[in-house]
């Protein structure tokens, strides 16, 4: 019978948070054995390790590596409140905190870690690479900068009326907040009938998320008002040139609606990077299509984690 991936349950703190996460380790491995590459991997923003990262973990471990895939703060099984929040700077620092947790395990090569973000942790892990020399290589997988995403929509376009009218509900709920009442919520997972009739990556999102293809019953179906203004002062691609002379590689389908974020992303930062598109995947697919994004990413960690 063929080995597997091993799975062990941990956490660590971030911020002074519990953060709940899955280590993976390759299929054979066994204490004592020489320290191996590791790799974080971080999950799209309002999900949970279960879905897109434990996918990828498990390939990468599949691969040789020890992989690390958790919960955010606020969301899964991690501690913190208020539930659902989305808070750009904790999200950064719980990927810092993934990588410097991985330094302290006595089989992981503590000079030879790298991080995947996918989606909107894509833009965390580019401020936490950039601020966090623990960190080695970065990979991204649909990468997209989740305050561009707010203030001007998956595909750039959206009208800035949107953002501005969800800032003024967000001062709404400080104010009502501070005068005793309770902190207000607005949903982010459309019914299907919304789905259908926004359609694109609208459509994509609920279709992984909210069927049995992706859900999972501690996935974030709200968040907080108060994420609102967290996001919408957060820009990821600033920070990209501060990676050099570490590597980087950003995978896109080519058919993404976010891929100008990716593009920006990557138009920022300096070499040594790569963009590598996949032909006709879109944003959602490549959460769960790695038929080409795992052998990218095998080739990419072992040439750069070594």
């Amino acid at each position: 019978m063929k080995d597997t991936v091993s799975e062990k349950k941990v956490s660590f703190e971030s911020n002074s948070i519990k953060i709940a996460a899955n280590l993976f380790y390759p299929a054979g491995f066994k204490q004592g054995d020489k320290p191996t590459p590791a790799i974080v991997v971080a999950h799209p923003a309002a999900g949970v390790k279960e879905q897109t990262a434990e996918l990828y973990a498990k390939s990468l471990a599949e691969k040789g590596f020890i992989t690390l895939a958790f919960d955010a703060a606020y969301q899964g099984e991690s501690e913190g409140t208020s539930r659902g929040l989305e808070d750009p700077s904790q999200r950064v620092e719980d990927i810092r905190a993934a990588a410097g947790f991985l330094t302290t395990i006595k089989d992981v090569d503590a000079e030879n870690i790298g991080v995947l973000g996918i989606c909107a942790s894509g833009g965390y892990s580019i401020v936490a690479t950039a601020t966090d020399h623990t960190i080695k290589a970065l990979a991204t997988v649909s990468g997209v900068d989740l305050g561009d995403w707010n203030r001007k929509g998956s595909d750039g376009k959206q009208d800035p009326k949107i953002i501005q009218g969800m800032l003024d509900a967000a001062a709404a709920d400080r104010i009502a907040v501070l005068n005793g009442k309770a902190p207000g919520t607005f949903p982010i997972r459309p019914t299907p009938e919304e789905a259908k009739a926004a359609g694109s990556i609208t459509y994509e999102g609920w279709e992984y998320y909210c069927t049995d293809r992706g859900q999972n019953p501690r996935q974030s179906n709200f968040t907080p008002l108060s994420s609102v203004e967290r996001i919408a002062s957060f820009y990821s691609p600033d920070f990209a040139y501060l990676i050099a002379p570490r590597p980087v590689l950003m995978i896109a389908g080519t058919d993404a609606q976010t891929l100008w974020m990716t593009k920006d992303a990557y138009e920022k930062a300096n070499e040594p990077k790569e963009l590598f598109l996949i032909e006709g995947e879109t944003h959602v697919s490549l959460y769960d299509h790695v038929s080409q994004s795992v052998p990218k990413l095998d080739e990419f960690f072992k040439k750069n984690l070594n």
